[in-house]
């Protein structure tokens, strides 16, 4: 059976961990090859330490400071004579108060990473793309969160900033289409990551009463669906938001 992305050199942003090593283990089954980039060197050397094939690079990026990001696509193309095709914005933070009691910095941390530097991958991917001629069936997948729709208890800056993803890939499918790159974002629901470990065993529970499949989701189960809107299977898939709840509500 013929691999999803076969050949196609895939980029995922928070890579690290949680939701985005799951991608790149999932894109790297599928024939990709996966630059895996994270502020955190050391964990997504980890990363690609694990992925099936060769031709993975780990890579240390700050998805909130443009030079970073500038300078990292320019040692891509380096590398790879091409910029990705695939964009997977997995890179996030969460810094959870009441909003009574939120500082300046707690809120400026997560729009800076969460929002900022998903607008910034995709602006230096798609210039670099459109340099390179390499537009035709691209696809980038921004990960929000179904918190972007829904707001949650003491996370007012982290929903405000999903809620900011879904809408500038609204915006960009819009602004992109004409170049063939799909943009979609994925909102999960509540998943087993090491962001959600830290949630207290009284608010787990809560969310549990309200999962028809009374379980909470796996990195994987994310990662399927991101790939799948990666490939050439989803391709009039485009400025949408696809739920990976189990049925939350």
């Amino acid at each position: 059976m013929s691999r999803l992305v076969a050949e196609k050199l895939a980029l995922v942003t928070g890579a690290g961990s949680g939701i985005g090593r799951e991608v790149c283990r999932v894109l790297a089954r599928e024939g990709a090859n996966v630059i895996a980039a994270d502020q955190n060197i050391k964990t997504v050397q980890e990363t690609v330490a694990t992925l099936e094939g060769a031709e993975h690079i780990a890579l240390n990026i700050n998805v909130g400071d443009r030079n970073s990001v500038e300078t990292a696509f320019k040692d891509v193309v380096k590398q790879f004579s091409k910029p990705p095709t695939i964009i997977v914005n997995s890179a996030g933070v969460a810094r959870a108060n009441f909003l009574t009691k939120l500082s300046d910095s707690d809120f400026d941390d997560v729009i800076n990473v969460n929002l900022k530097g998903t607008f910034l991958i995709m602006q230096i991917a798609v210039k670099a793309m459109i340099e390179a001629n390499t537009t035709k069936d691209s696809s980038i997948i921004n990960i929000s969160s179904i918190i972007g729709t829904r707001g949650n208890i003491g996370q007012s800056n982290y929903s405000a900033s999903k809620a900011g993803v879904i809408a500038m890939t609204k915006s960009a499918s819009l602004e992109f289409g004409q170049f063939g790159i799909r943009v979609n974002t994925v909102l999960p629901g509540f998943i087993e990551t090491p962001m959600t470990a830290i949630v207290p065993d009284k608010v787990k529970e809560m969310f549990m009463k309200r999962i028809p499949l009374q379980r909470f989701g796996k990195p994987q189960e994310i990662a399927e669906v991101i790939v799948f809107l990666a490939s050439n299977r989803s391709s009039y898939i485009n400025g949408t938001s696809i739920e990976i709840t189990g049925g939350l509500n």
